[in-house]
């Protein structure tokens, strides 16, 4: 009985471990697809369009494409730009939640005053 107890808090252990191991470092990337270029869509094909990384620690790094307009100066499409940073702010809400339901059922419940 107690080596099946350790087994399964063995297991729990490492899962928790895992979880915290892939929310450490969340990765978004928004992709596109050109309906332009043909009848049918192959999302296999998508192309990155933006990508950001927000580490745990809260470092961060996003990867926007530019072009330069006629004066010179780099431009980025604000409409690709506000989607990503949506995706970005929906996968942070979510990545918190997580957290915040797994400490929940790992810290014990405080009795209400």
């Amino acid at each position: 009985m107690a080596n099946e107890f350790e087994a399964a808090l063995g297991s729990a252990a490492t899962n928790v471990a895992k979880y915290v191991e892939d929310a450490a470092t969340l990765q978004v990337e928004t992709r596109y697809v050109d309906l332009s270029a043909a009848a049918s869509v192959d999302f296999n094909q998508a192309k990155a369009v933006a990508h950001t990384i927000i580490k745990l620690d809260s470092d961060s790094q996003t990867i926007l494409p530019v072009r330069k307009n006629e004066a010179g100066a780099l431009e980025v499409n604000t409409t690709l730009f506000e989607l990503h940073q949506q995706n970005v702010t929906t996968a942070i809400e979510y990545r918190a939640r997580i957290l915040n339901a797994l400490l929940s059922t790992l810290l014990p419940r405080r009795p209400s005053a």
